[in-house]
């Protein structure tokens, strides 16, 4: 095939009113076939030239398409420049600038609203709503996290509280503080919590017992003192403290009802503390309180025991030697811890007639140190009793 000759420079291509066209030395313009025929073939001096996006494994990779001068260049390029072309097809104006055009040949009627619109609404619409959903969902999850946040830092702070109420409650109590403790305590009436209201059931009580505490003041703490033991036990039951002192309240509260209501709480007062000790075996004060029960009913006088044989078919009845034995126990898990305990288990001896071991027991009561008003009394009773023997 016959070649094309060269080209002469750029300044002597085109003649005055030649035609349009490439010209070269004079014989008009080149064909397409001679321009097509001119270009290098393959292997020729540009084959040795990396492309400049590599077919495949390149930086864009993947396929190529035509690029209409005879090279080739990547697909990826190719969206590039189509998305740069639609981005010129928006024309200006508020409603063009909310939705880009549709592709069809419905592109000024869907600019202006016409039913071309409709056609390319619907694919802006449907990403609208997905885009306010993601936000929407966003924005949820975001709330629900912050909120479990604040939920968290709200609990640990409640329970810091919590702690140092308790820490401070304890400590008054170790320290004879009825009053204190009572008006620290009864701030939190309306708590939730069984730790707290259990202890201010004891405060209420223990407060009711002072000798300073008049009679109408007595007979309200004592039933204030009921309520608060029910609600913690309302709260929780596996609180073995909870079961004490309400079985306790109860015991209290029989007091002003007369002895029929006494023995029919007998019955209750029995369960809640072996449920008690059932779960806290190490409990000291629930297995004294069980000793304190048997002791009531093993010195039942004559008549109550009648009165009770009346009401119920199987009354409530124990001895001394099961007071003792509980008595014991409680000394065994935890020696010295209450002044009553020791009282007692001297008052139980005398009942067995045992005078040498009541005697041991006494002196220990007398000896105690009183840090609250219980301890002063028990010091006193104990004081008579060795003066008796």
């Amino acid at each position: 095939m016959r070649r094309a000759p060269p080209c002469p420079p750029p300044s002597s291509r085109r003649a005055r009113g030649a035609p349009r066209g490439r010209v070269c030395r004079g014989r008009g313009p080149v064909s397409r076939e001679g321009r097509r025929a001119a270009r290098p073939r393959a292997g020729g001096w540009n084959a040795r030239l990396p492309p400049l996006f590599p077919r495949r494994g390149g930086a864009l990779g993947g396929r190529t398409a035509s690029s209409g001068r005879g090279g080739r260049r990547p697909v990826a390029t190719a969206a590039v420049m189509a998305a740069l072309a639609r981005a010129q097809r928006f024309r200006r104006g508020p409603a063009c600038v909310r939705r880009p055009l549709p592709r069809a040949a419905g592109d000024a009627a869907a600019c202006r609203g016409g039913p071309g619109a409709r056609r390319g609404a619907g694919g802006s619409e449907v990403l609208e709503k997905g885009f306010k959903r993601g936000i929407a969902l966003s924005t949820g999850s975001f709330l629900v996290y912050e909120t479990y946040r604040l939920i968290s830092r709200f609990a640990e702070v409640h329970a810091s509280f919590k702690e140092e109420v308790i820490e401070q409650a304890d400590y008054l109590y170790g320290s004879g503080e009825t009053e204190k403790l009572y008006r620290l305590l009864v701030q939190h009436k309306n708590s939730e919590d069984a730790e707290l209201l259990w202890r201010l059931a004891r405060a209420s009580r223990d407060l009711a017992q002072l000798s300073s505490t008049s009679t109408e003041e007595k007979k309200q703490l004592v039933y204030e003192a009921l309520e608060y033991a029910k609600k913690a036990l309302e709260k929780n039951e596996s609180n073995f403290a909870a079961h004490k002192w309400y079985a306790i309240c109860i015991s209290d509260v029989g007091d002003y009802e007369g002895i029929k209501a006494k023995i029919a709480n007998a019955f209750v007062i029995k369960e809640h503390f072996q449920k008690a000790i059932e779960l806290n075996p190490k409990d000291a004060t629930s297995i004294h309180l069980m000793g304190i029960w048997c002791y009531s009913f093993a010195e039942m006088p004559w008549c109550q025991r009648k009165i009770a044989a009346v009401l119920f078919a199987t009354p409530p009845t124990s001895t001394y030697k099961e007071a003792l034995r509980y008595f014991h126990m409680a000394e065994e898990a935890d020696p010295n811890f209450y002044s009553k305990n020791l009282l007692f288990l001297g008052k139980t001896y005398l009942k067995l007639n045992n005078k040498k071991m009541a005697l041991l027991w006494l002196s220990k009561a007398k000896d105690y140190p009183a840090h609250t008003e219980e301890d002063k009394q028990v010091q006193k009773e104990a004081l008579e009793l060795l003066n008796s023997i």
